[in-house]
């Protein structure tokens, strides 16, 4: 207890000036945090690099920026900051290892520098201990190395709570405000509705917590907001009409926003799915739900023991906690399936509090053998268990990746080469891979092309509808040819319908690069019908 309470320096009397924890040497703070990022760089490579391929919504977002192949269509829901993001690897390379590194040396300084924020809030085991619960999670492993928007979000998240945190303790912490904007404009960035949960909490928190220069720190959290929404603001208004139709149709393709409770679904996507849509699978593996359903727990016992060691570790958390429980709150409430990743925001604040918990726990362990043996051999079961999951998903990227290569070849030796389109059953995947544009009819979330259209474009250009098991094909694509495809894992039957201009042996009838959707310039790309269509 003597060892907790030394944490903090009392306050004055008066209750002026800002409560300090002892300095630490930077060289020692960086060391521990630099090694939990440093393993979980050497983690992600180890696991991702070698192998897997885009997954479809990585698909979708790397082919906004590809040179090579022509953008997928943009629906209304997705923010282009990961776009902006990969860019700079993806015009020199269309290399899926050397983006795979990228983005695992990229996100690990990226936890570094948001553990950072915290060094002087929370005691240095804590930090190392939340950095490492956090980086060990199937889910941060499995989607760090990856072209997606939410870990990014989540270290946006855990650097904007931490830098308003220290803004409010001391005045003088110039860099702490500018770390706020940063932060935030990286959340809206990357998905702006997140940004609202983030800023809703932690704008109370500025207001609630005594300090000088308030308006200071609201207006940097608000700057940060306005310039990574923006982009999305601006594109709402040239193609949706404005910001209110582009937020209700988010709304539609994500099924509707409402009450509609999904606890259990995240419990039983645990197991590793990376989407539980709908989520009516049985609860076969509760184990991987066990570190989940103790979450709660931990957290508000770290956020009670923090309390008591001190003023400025009981506020850190405390606000970690209810920022992470905000975050979660759209995910867990108002959207009626399960995705691991909407939670890694949440998972990335709650782990403070968590560690703080932990860390009293072994300190009170450190006299009893048997309680620190079984703490300790939890947690290496907790790891180990997350690791064979991140694995398991690993080795199914592996073997989709070659599946999608073998039909992308099939393909070409059908007469599939650039300028081309693909439409159907994971066109965008396939039409990646291919070097085609993938284009979908109205009436779904992506359609981009009408029936008549694209039928009037396979007389001139390479075009093939895939489908896959009984479904029938279109009524206007009935006398193309059709060709079985190698199968796609969980998919039987697949096969194309192949337009009239898909000959096998034939080159390309126009190699030269076309306007991509969006005005971006794309090898083959196919403008969408109509204006305004694609997001």
């Amino acid at each position: 207890m003597a060892a907790q309470r030394s944490v903090t320096a009392p306050s004055p009397p008066d209750g002026r000036g800002a409560e300090r924890l002892p300095q630490r040497p930077r060289r020692k703070d960086f060391a521990a945090l630099g090694s939990v990022a440093a393993a979980y760089a050497l983690a992600q490579m180890a696991f991702m690099a070698p192998g897997t391929g885009l997954g479809w919504d990585e698909t979708v977002y790397v082919s906004q920026v590809s040179p090579d192949t022509p953008a997928a269509f943009f629906s209304a829901p997705r923010a282009r900051g990961i776009s902006y993001l990969v860019a700079p690897l993806v015009a020199l390379t269309p290399s899926v290892p050397a983006l795979r590194v990228f983005l695992a040396l990229l996100s690990a300084a990226g936890l570094l520098a948001a553990l950072w924020a915290w060094r002087r809030l929370l005691p240095l085991r804590a930090l190392t201990l939340a950095g490492a619960l956090f980086a060990g999670l199937w889910v941060s492993l499995f989607y760090g190395p990856q072209a997606m928007p939410n870990l990014w979000v989540a270290i946006a998240a855990l650097a904007a709570t931490g830098c308003a945190l220290r803004a409010a303790r001391d005045p003088g912490d110039r860099l702490a405000l500018a770390g706020i904007t940063v932060a935030v404009a990286l959340a809206a960035l990357m998905r702006p509705s997140d940004a609202v949960w983030l800023v809703l909490p932690t704008a109370c928190a500025t207001a609630l917590l005594p300090g000088p220069h308030k308006p200071a720190r609201l207006v940097a959290l608000a700057a940060g907001a306005a310039l990574g929404a923006a982009p999305w603001i601006v594109e709402a208004r040239l193609h949706y009409g404005g910001l209110l139709a582009r937020l209700h149709r988010a709304g539609e393709i994500q099924g509707g926003l409402g009450w509609s409770p999904s606890f259990s679904d995240h419990l039983r996507a645990l197991g590793g799915r990376t989407l539980c849509r709908p989520c009516d699978i049985p609860w076969t593996q509760p184990v991987t739900s066990l570190w989940w359903l103790s979450l709660p727990l931990f957290a508000t016992a770290g956020v009670a023991i923090a309390y008591r060691s001190g003023r400025t570790p009981g506020r850190a958390t405390a606000v970690a906690a209810v920022t992470g429980l905000s975050m979660a709150t759209p995910y867990l409430l108002f959207v009626g399936y399960a995705a691991p990743r909407f939670l890694l925001p949440a998972y990335a604040l709650l782990s403070l509090p968590v560690a703080v918990a932990l860390a009293r726990l072994f300190a009170t362990a450190r006299s009893k053998p048997v309680l620190f043996g079984t703490i300790c051999l939890a947690l290496a079961a907790h790891l180990t268990l997350q690791l064979m999951i991140t694995a398991k998903l690993a080795a199914r990227s592996r073997t989709t990746h070659a599946a999608f290569g073998a039909v992308a070849d099939a393909l070409r030796r059908q007469g599939m080469r650039a300028p081309c389109v693909v439409s159907g059953e994971e066109a965008v995947r396939v039409g990646f891979r291919t070097g085609c544009a993938s284009r979908q009819l109205y009436g779904g979330h992506d359609g981009s092309i009408s029936a008549a259209a694209l039928a009037a474009l396979a007389r001139t250009r390479p075009t093939a509808v895939l489908v896959t098991g009984r479904a029938p094909v279109p009524a206007w694509a009935r006398t193309w040819r059709p060709y079985e495809l190698p199968e796609l894992p969980g998919m039987n039957g697949y096969r194309a319908y192949l337009g009239p201009a898909a000959r096998p042996g034939s080159p390309a009838t126009d190699p030269r690069p076309g306007p991509g959707p969006g005005g971006r310039s794309g090898r083959g790309a196919v403008k969408p019908e109509g204006s305004g269509s694609r997001g």
